[in-house]
């Protein structure tokens, strides 16, 4: 069966189930208020595509291409990006809320998190190598045996980050986010 190419359309207010979903190559298009919750969009690439005000909570992303997406103001919670193709794989987060995501193993090298809630996401073993974590909430996300390096993590919060288990060289934090980075300790810091 052939893949369908769709290129520069705006797509608004649509709610895509399992079936309605017309899979194929999405390039510089644009969703807006669109549900894609429990939708299945596996083998399917975006490029250059920018989703606003859309939910895309459970949605089935098994070898999905993400190439130079951006997704603002978007609900995105319980996806497993780690299922994601690899192949140029880059997101950018802007006021999103994406809680209980999995990023296990995945590239995510120079990538930016803005003003995004991240509670519960696993980072696990996944390259943050020059990422930007601006104003995130990371509550209880998990990172271990993750690569950090040059991450800046100076205007986030609530995270928890174990440098004994992750690669941390050249990291960025502010004297106000130290905190999560010996709370294993049991030390107060005043």
């Amino acid at each position: 069966m052939a893949q369908h190419f769709i290129d520069e359309e705006t797509f608004e207010n649509k709610t895509f189930s399992k079936y309605e979903f017309e899979k194929g190559d999405y390039e510089l298009c644009t969703f807006v208020n669109c549900n894609f919750s429990n939708a299945d969009v596996s083998n399917t690439r975006f490029i250059e595509c920018e989703f606003y005000d859309c939910n895309l909570s459970s949605v089935n992303v098994f070898d999905t291409g993400f190439q130079d997406v951006l997704f603002k103001n978007c609900k995105i919670l319980g996806v497993d990006f780690e299922k994601c193709s690899d192949f140029a794989f880059e997101i950018k987060l802007d006021n999103c809320q994406l809680n209980y995501a999995s990023f296990y193993k995945k590239n995510l090298s120079k990538m930016m998190f803005i003003d995004t809630k991240m509670e519960g996401v696993d980072f696990t073993e996944s390259d943050l190598s020059a990422t930007t974590f601006n104003n995130c909430d990371l509550l209880n996300a998990t990172f271990f045996n993750t690569n950090l390096e040059d991450a800046d993590f100076r205007n986030s919060f609530n995270f928890n980050i174990d440098p004994e288990n992750n690669n941390m060289k050249g990291a960025k934090f502010s004297l106000k986010t130290i905190e999560g980075l010996l709370s294993k300790y049991n030390i107060i810091i005043e």
